[in-house]
């Protein structure tokens, strides 16, 4: 989580919805002081004698109350660090802004005694812009009830000390009311603008961690899957390995029938692992449409799929898979969407043309995904292409795959197909590392003999289950 120094630094655009709700909140409570403080002084100077000593007692109200106000807003801030466990509130702090409150109250108190201060309301209002603050720190640092006990001790104090300087009960029931309704202003408004923002974090959290639980969940589900094909084959391997070895000592011929038993378990594994790997990488077209659609309607943002429906090779579909894969992700991962729009279409020289576009483009480019290099290698494989483009002043992403119907591969094109598998899969996270990984260490087990085949595949069983 970016820190409340850096995100004021930032623009208002580069920032995330997060931060700018959180920044938003915070803003509209640090202006509370202010309003308050304007909303109630008017109030207190009207009743206040137009004399010349009474007129300058007033003025160090209005200027203590602008004293509090700044000290609210500094302690405001590092209270809501505090509620969120980023930052502490000094107590220096909170003296200043009580010793701030107790020489407003005095001067107002001498106002009230001397009679200068007349109405009911003025000198209630004279304090209304200090207890919110005040308040409002307090109960960042302490327990609610708390607070709210000592802000009630506080209220009964400054109605007191009014009584004792000859305010009349009813104005007397005034002020308590509106002290009142100004210390659980104070009290609970920053404090559930404070849970807001946590509660929003937490989110924020949960969110990130159930992308990296997926990731975690979709390495194990193919680490099972490899163990599962390659645990026996590889032991009894092993077995008949050493048993050939020890026939071989006595001079027995049946060891030459045990290594190509050997050699046959080794084949064998060797087409399971390309099985495993082919059914992991094949990324079906229709599938992942259905699958982004329904991923990204969940996250809020509107998903639609125009298809002309091309008739394509099996592998082009599966390039296209990923690419839609790729795209979704980033989408959620790297953009603030609201719309989503795949265009499935067919282009020039029978081609294929993939197009998919969203809103709430974020200004910084390195935020961006960073498996579309690998997917430009996929795709190239294929003689295809693949463009991203960004349009800052609309905030819009767009995603431009273009690849052949009969999806031709280029010269070289096992090799070059397997490093464009290895660099996309390992740009897109790491359950999907661990299958090219996999396909990797199947084609070399497919070039060697039987004893590289072996030492490939348990390359590939270590690679799954890193």
């Amino acid at each position: 989580m970016i820190s409340w120094g850096r995100q004021k630094r930032r623009k208002w655009q580069e920032r995330s919805k997060l931060e700018q709700v959180e920044a938003s909140t915070r803003w509209m409570l640090l202006l509370t002081p202010w309003i308050f403080l304007v909303s109630g002084t008017p109030q207190f100077l009207v009743q206040v004698s137009s004399q010349g000593q009474p007129m300058a007692l007033a003025g160090v109200v209005v200027a203590l109350g602008i004293v509090q106000c700044v000290i609210a807003v500094r302690g405001l801030r590092r209270g809501i660090d505090h509620y969120l466990g980023t930052g502490e509130v000094s107590r220096r702090l909170l003296i200043a802004g009580l010793v701030t409150f107790a020489l407003s109250t005095a001067v107002v108190t001498v106002l009230v005694a001397r009679g200068w201060a007349g109405g009911s309301s003025g000198p209630a209002m004279a304090l209304f812009a200090g207890v919110p603050g005040l308040a409002g720190v307090y109960g960042l640092t302490v327990p609610w009830r708390r607070s709210a006990a000592v802000t009630a001790v506080g209220c009964a104090v400054v109605t007191c000390s009014f009584a004792v300087a000859g305010m009349a009960w009813p104005s007397l029931l005034g002020t308590l009311v509106v002290l009142a309704i100004g210390g659980v202003a104070g009290i609970f408004s920053p404090r559930c603008s404070a849970w807001y923002i946590a509660v929003m974090r937490e989110l924020d959290e949960a969110r990130e961690a159930q992308s990296r639980l997926a990731v975690a969940e979709e390495r194990l589900r193919f680490s099972r899957d490899l163990h599962d094909v390659m645990g026996r084959n590889l032991s009894l391997i092993a077995l008949q390995s050493e048993l050939a070895t020890q026939l071989a000592r006595r001079g027995a011929a049946s060891a030459v029938e045990q290594m190509r038993e050997v050699q046959q378990l080794a084949r064998q594994s060797q087409s399971e692992v390309r099985a495993v790997v082919r059914g992991y990488r094949e990324a079906g077209l229709e599938t992942e449409l259905a699958g982004a659609r329904s991923v990204l309607r969940a996250a809020g943002v509107d998903c639609r799929i125009e298809s002309a429906q091309p008739e394509m090779a099996q592998e082009v579909q599966s390039a296209l898979g990923w690419v839609v894969r790729e795209g979704a992700t980033n989408v959620l991962r790297h953009a603030e969407a609201s719309r989503c729009t795949i265009r499935l279409t067919v282009g020039a020289a029978d081609t294929t043309v993939l197009v998919m576009e969203n809103d709430g483009l974020r200004p910084d480019p390195a935020r961006d995904g960073s498996g579309l290099t690998g997917l430009s290698e996929r795709l190239a494989a294929l003689g295809g292409t693949l463009t991203a483009e960004r349009d800052g002043a609309a905030r819009v992403f767009r995603l431009r795959a273009e690849v052949p119907l009969t999806g031709h591969p280029s010269s070289g094109g096992a090799p070059v197909r397997a490093a464009a598998d290895a660099a996309t899969v390992g740009a897109a996270g790491a359950g999907a590392a661990a299958a090219d990984t996999a396909a990797a260490g199947a084609a070399a087990a497919g070039a060697a003999a039987a004893g590289a085949a072996a030492a490939g595949a348990a390359t590939v069983g270590n690679a799954a289950g890193e």
